[in-house]
């Protein structure tokens, strides 16, 4: 059996068009209404009867919705074999979404995604942010995606569980889900679909284009901003060593060094403090200082390359350097050093809240014949 994610923040009655359609094909749906409001109850009552329709009560963001409907997927459909995830306000056709569950049936290891076509009829702002994630997607995690911000996709019912331990709540969780299964070698596999837009503006969709990119870049801009002020520390440091030194390569070097040491203190105290917030522990200052003496050794051998062969004066191969090393460190402090760790407590809590779902879903089922109305 086939489920579909729909989640829905103030729908239209384009909502009951695609759960129409859906229906037609034989799908189950789970719509999460993401607290629109009273003046939308109405769409909601219209599809009640072909969906299984949960419900927040306030505006919890895209990535809680998809979670919500997850939790119910895995607790109460039992047989369900793929599950796709699609948007409300026909930015997606339901012929498409059939298309992906189709290629999800045949590629049961991965996740698939809908491309859609990035070309002049994509509006601007879409276009533009569609390419940028692209690029920063591919240098963060070495696996190119042709289009990370597509909201169409598909995967086997045995990936629910990866899914909902991915952290975010809003735009960002879909991102973070790219990320994650990349780190954990899942294919992510592609299949067109086609393009489609209210207006120029996107104008029906509830994407904020500054508010959820920053919490899309979040951690990438927290890492960046922290490292560039231990870069700023270990830059003047260092400037200010060279220049009551002798410009030699072991003058170089012993400057390269102090200035290091001192900028890589900084830099973890600020990472585990601002950017991964985590507590100071041994083992995590352990492995930092190890990636930091390593990068160390690599920072004067490149240093020392642009600097002996390359002949370039030491200020700019300087700068050159710390750019090159920038994204393998932040990939190693963000996916092993300071990985987040399961929290055995919040398990738990999680646990009981399901058997109180689960309990109170069967409970309904008794008393209305054995329809949910969530």
């Amino acid at each position: 059996m086939s489920v579909v994610i729909i989640p829905a923040y103030k729908p239209d009655e384009t909502l009951v068009t695609i759960t129409d359609q859906l229906w037609a094909y034989g799908c189950q749906m789970v719509v999460v209404d993401d607290g629109s409001g009273e003046e939308y109850q109405k769409i909601f009552d219209k599809v009640r009867d072909i969906c299984i329709v949960l419900h927040h009560s306030e505006n919890r963001g895209k990535g809680a919705a998809i979670k919500t409907a997850l939790t119910y997927i895995k607790n109460e459909l039992w047989d369900s074999g793929l599950v796709g995830i699609m948007d409300c306000d026909g930015q997606h056709l339901p012929e498409d979404m059939m298309k992906l569950l189709e290629f999800a049936g045949a590629h049961r290891k991965a996740l698939v995604l809908g491309i859609r076509t990035v070309g002049a009829e994509m509006p601007l702002k879409s276009r533009l942010g569609n390419k940028i994630t692209r690029m920063i997607f591919r240098l963060v995690s070495g696996v190119k995606v042709s289009d990370t911000q597509t909201g169409l996709r598909a995967f086997d019912a045995e990936m629910i569980q990866k899914l909902l331990s991915v952290e975010g709540e809003r735009y960002e969780y879909e991102m973070n889900v790219l990320m994650t299964l990349a780190k954990k070698k899942i294919p992510i596999e592609e299949v067109p679909i086609r393009t489609i837009y209210r207006d120029e503006n996107n104008s029906n969709s509830h994407f904020r284009s500054f508010v959820d990119s920053v919490r899309i870049y979040r951690d990438i801009l927290k890492f960046t901003f922290s490292s560039l002020a231990s870069f700023l520390l270990d830059y003047v440091l260092f400037s200010l060593m060279m220049f009551f030194m002798p410009h030699t390569a072991v003058y170089t070097f012993l400057a390269n060094i102090a200035a290091r040491a001192v900028s890589a203190f900084y830099n973890y105290s600020m990472n585990c403090r601002f950017v991964f917030h985590t507590k100071r522990k041994a083992k995590t200052a352990a492995h930092y200082f190890a990636l930091a003496g390593f990068i160390l050794i690599m920072n004067n051998l490149i240093l020392g390359m642009f600097t002996q062969v390359f002949h370039l004066s030491v200020y700019p191969a300087k700068l050159l350097t710390e750019c090159i090393l920038f994204i393998f460190s932040w990939l190693i402090q963000k996916f092993v050093i300071f990985r987040k760790e399961k929290n055995s407590e919040a398990r738990a809590f999680t646990d009981r809240k399901v058997k109180v779902c689960l309990l109170r879903d069967t409970t309904m089922r008794i008393f209305t014949g054995g329809k949910v109305k969530a």
